[in-house]
C-alpha cells in the first residue's frame, strides 16, 4: 500500500517547535495565539515531538487540539527519545537544546520495541490524544543510525501493522541516514529539514531518487533555512544552521532573492512553494512564533507563482531542472 493510500497530508503543516518555548519564552495564552492562527488560516496539520521543550509542545498542542474534530486535522509525533527524571536538575533550563524550559526531565535514547512503544503511549499521554496519524523517528543518526535501522524501523513497523498509527517514517537533517532508511524499511513518510529548500538541495542527489523508487512521500520543513529565506531582503549576518553563512551560500541567496524580485514575488513564498514542485514533496511545515507569521505564511503558500520564476532559477543552476 503507498503512503498516499495510508494517509493523505495537507500541503501546508505548522510544526510546533515554538510552542515547545523554542529560542525564547511563550506563555500558554501566546502559545494558545499562535495555533488558533494557524487553524484559522487553514492549517490542518501539526507536528510535534517529545524534545520540544521536554514535552511542553505536545502538551501544549494537544489541549489545543483537543478542542477541535478529530477528523479535521493530521498530527504526527516522534519517538526515539524517551524523557525521564533528570537527577542532575538544579533549577536550570534546558538552553543547551534552545529550549527556555525547565531541564528537570532529561532525553534518553531508546531505539528499542519496548522504548518505541513507551514514547507512543507518553506522547498520547502528554498529548490527551488517543489517536496519532504518523509517526517518525526523530534523528536516529545522532544517536546510533545501524540500530535504528535494525530495531527502531522495524519497531515502527509493527505498530503500523498492529493500527496504532496509520503512517510511519522518519525525520532527519542528514541525507545519508534519509536515503538510507528509505531503502532499509517501508515508511510512507520522511520529513526532510532543511535538506531541500529553495537555498539548497542535497537531498535531490540520494533522497528524492530513494523516494522515487520507493513510493516513499516526503515532509519538507526548516524551509526558510534557520530564517534566511524568511525575508524578501536577507540578511548578512543570519544564522545558518549552527553557524555563519558561508560566503558561497550568501552569494547564491542574493542571486535567488534577485531572480524573485524580477518576478514580483516575495522569497519566502518562493521557499514555502519550491518544494512542492516535485511530486514525491506531500507537505511543507513551517514554524513560527507569533501569530501574524502563521497568517502570513499561509498566504505565502496560497500565492500564485508563474511558471517562469522556476524556469529561471533552474537555468541558472540554482534550483534542479
Amino acid at each position: 500500500m503507498s503512503e498516499s493510500e495510508r494517509l493523505r497530508l495537507p500541503s501546508l503543516g505548522y510544526g510546533a517547535a515554538n510552542v515547545g518555548n523554542l529560542f525564547r519564552a511563550l506563555s500558554d495564552d501566546e502559545s494558545w495565539a499562535i495555533l488558533e492562527a494557524a487553524w484559522d488560516s487553514g492549517i490542518r496539520y501539526f507536528d510535534t515531538a517529545p524534545h520540544y521543550g521536554l514535552g511542553l509542545s505536545e502538551r501544549r498542542l494537544g489541549a489545543f487540539l483537543q478542542t477541535k474534530p478529530r477528523d479535521e486535522y493530521v498530527l504526527s509525533t516522534k519517538v526515539g527519545r524517551l524523557l525521564r527524571p533528570n537527577p542532575d536538575h538544579d533549577g536550570g533550563l534546558d538552553t543547551a537544546n534552545d529550549f527556555h524550559v525547565r531541564d528537570d526531565l532529561q532525553r534518553v535514547w531508546d531505539f528499542s520495541a519496548a522504548g518505541i512503544r513507551a514514547s507512543l503511549d507518553e506522547s498520547r499521554e502528554r498529548l490527551g490524544i488517543e489517536r496519532i496519524d504518523l509517526l517518525y523517528l526523530h534523528d536516529p543518526e545522532r544517536h546510533d543510525l545501524d540500530l535504528a535501522l535494525a530495531e527502531a524501523l522495524p519497531a515502527l513497523e509493527q505498530l503500523r501493522g498492529d493500527g496504532e498509527v496509520s503512517a510511519i517514517g522518519i525525520g532527519s537533517m542528514v541525507s545519508e541516514a534519509l536515503a538510507a532508511s528509505v531503502r532499509s524499511a517501508d515508511l510512507d513518510l520522511i520529513m526532510v529539514a532543511g535538506r531541500y529548500t529553495l537555498l539548497e538541495q542535497p537531498a535531490a542527489a540520494d533522497v528524492l531518487p530513494a523516494c522515487h523508487e520507493t513510493g516513499t512521500g516526503i515532509v519538507a520543513a526548516s524551509v526558510f533555512n534557520s530564517g534566511l529565506l524568511a525575508s524578501s531582503k536577507p540578511r548578512r549576518d543570519g544564522r545558518y544552521e549552527y553557524g555563519q553563512l558561508p560566503d558561497e551560500l550568501w552569494e547564491r541567496l542574493l542571486r535567488i532573492a534577485r531572480v524573485c524580485a524580477d518576478h514580483d514575488v516575495p522569497l519566502p513564498a518562493a521557499a514555502i512553494q519550491f518544494p512542492l514542485q516535485s511530486d514525491v514533496v506531500r507537505s511543507v511545515v513551517v514554524g513560527g512564533s507569533r501569530p501574524a507569521q502563521l497568517r502570513q505564511n499561509a498566504e505565502y503558500a496560497a500565492l500564485e507563482i508563474p511558471g517562469g520564476l522556476w524556469d529561471e532559477l533552474a537555468d541558472e543552476g540554482l534550483i534542479p531542472a
